[in-house]
């Protein structure tokens, strides 16, 4: 009995002194003080370091920096090959593409007080060192100014050089230093292929910079301009393009420049797949004469189209015919009064060229195919006889 109380009591003060010396060595490591802190940190950042030195490391991705060429070898590696190209074709084109936003003239109601409002924003891009810069139309359409802001964040107030409603084109100028100009690289839109990538970059909803990417859907669509006259020969594509992209580059896999982002094809407002661009030829015929006269420098017969109420007639009946213009020198008539006063109907225009007209957009088209001051054979009907003349085109710039 006596040896079974010795053997509780040993054991009793075992059992606090082992919890005694415990809490002596714990008050060691939790010293409150500065000192004691510190000498804790640096322990426990030793028995970390030596316990990671044991299991193997995972470096963590760098981000991509701006200038790709700069990156280091490793960290392009984090990309695959088609990423990469995307990320440099976007890199060395978006400097070139700007943002736009228009002003227009608005009255008070209450003041009857005469004052700029917000009109529209959309996309644009250098066209040359001299700061002009190609948009749509429809973008600076009733603007009483326009602001251009650049890549670089700084925005100008852009002059509007020339505009052409038909082709939904425009240019504007901005004064900078050439310093701040990249000029896009244009490329061609005649050996273009259904299937081929694409990309877009535009300020979609005042979103600037943004990049979107597809393929060329279709070729060869026709679509309505701003004037009523069909532009021949859009691009279709499914890269997205919504409001805010009109007047942006689209651009082939090389990245230049094939076509600018006109319209959109959506039942909503917003993209559906199926978006359309002027092609970069067309443009490259349009933009000088924009530059040069402020509008297109286009041939032209010099007539005004009729049309009589409740009669169908197959070709253009001529209205009037312009003084001294190109029509009334071969002889063509309008709708003119006898002695009696009666009306007499026009002459009927069937042909240009031997391609047959119905209205003037057909006119317009078929006489995209002559330069100002050629000789083109036009087929007409009057007073129920078809007979020809040949006549001079004139000019939409007068000298």
């Amino acid at each position: 009995m006596k040896q079974t109380l010795i053997i509780l009591l040993l054991g009793g003060l075992a059992f606090f002194g082992g919890r005694y010396l415990g809490s002596q060595q714990s008050s060691e490591v939790t010293d409150p003080s500065p000192a004691g802190l510190a000498e804790a940190g640096g322990e426990a950042s030793k028995k970390e370091t030596s316990t990671q030195a044991a299991k193997p490391t995972r470096s963590l991705p760098t981000l991509p920096t701006r200038d790709l060429r700069a990156m280091p070898e490793d960290t392009q590696g984090q990309y695959t090959p088609q990423e990469l190209h995307t990320i440099r074709l976007f890199e060395r084109a978006s400097p070139s593409v700007c943002y736009i936003s228009t002003l227009r003239l608005q009255r008070d109601f209450f003041s009857f007080d005469v004052m700029e409002v917000p009109s529209g924003t959309g996309s644009g891009f250098i066209w040359d060192e001299e700061g002009h810069i190609i948009t749509n139309y429809h973008v600076i359409r009733d603007a009483s100014k326009a602001l251009v802001t650049l890549s670089t964040g700084s925005s100008y107030e852009a002059k509007i050089v020339g505009i052409a409603p038909e082709k939904d084109l425009a240019v504007l100028k901005v004064d900078v230093s050439m310093d701040d100009v990249v000029k896009i690289p244009l490329g061609n839109s005649y050996d273009l292929r259904v299937g081929q990538s694409v990309y877009a970059i535009g300020n979609p909803f005042g979103l600037d910079q943004t990049l979107t990417t597809g393929i060329i859907s279709a070729l060869d669509r026709e679509i309505n301009s701003q004037a009523g006259v069909p532009i021949q020969g859009a691009v279709q594509t499914d890269a997205a393009i919504n409001p805010g992209n009109s007047g942006g580059p689209l651009l082939d896999s090389r990245g230049l420049l094939i076509g600018v982002n006109t319209a959109i094809y959506s039942p909503s407002g917003a993209s559906a797949g199926i978006g359309f661009s002027i092609p970069v030829d067309e443009v490259k015929l349009v933009v000088p004469d924009l530059i040069a006269y402020g509008q297109v420098r286009r041939p032209t017969l010099g007539v005004e189209e009729y049309r009589p109420y409740r009669r169908r007639v197959d070709g253009v009946i001529i209205k009037n015919v312009e003084d001294s213009g190109a029509a009334a020198e071969a002889g063509l008539r309008g709708i003119r009064r006898d002695q009696y006063g009666n009306y007499l109907m026009g002459d009927v225009i069937k042909s240009i060229g031997g391609e047959p007209v119905n209205s003037m957009a057909d006119i317009y088209l078929e006489l995209e195919n002559y330069e100002p001051n050629d000789l083109v054979v036009v087929e007409f009907e009057r007073e129920g006889r078809v007979y020809e003349a040949e006549v001079r085109l004139g000019s939409s710039v007068r000298d």
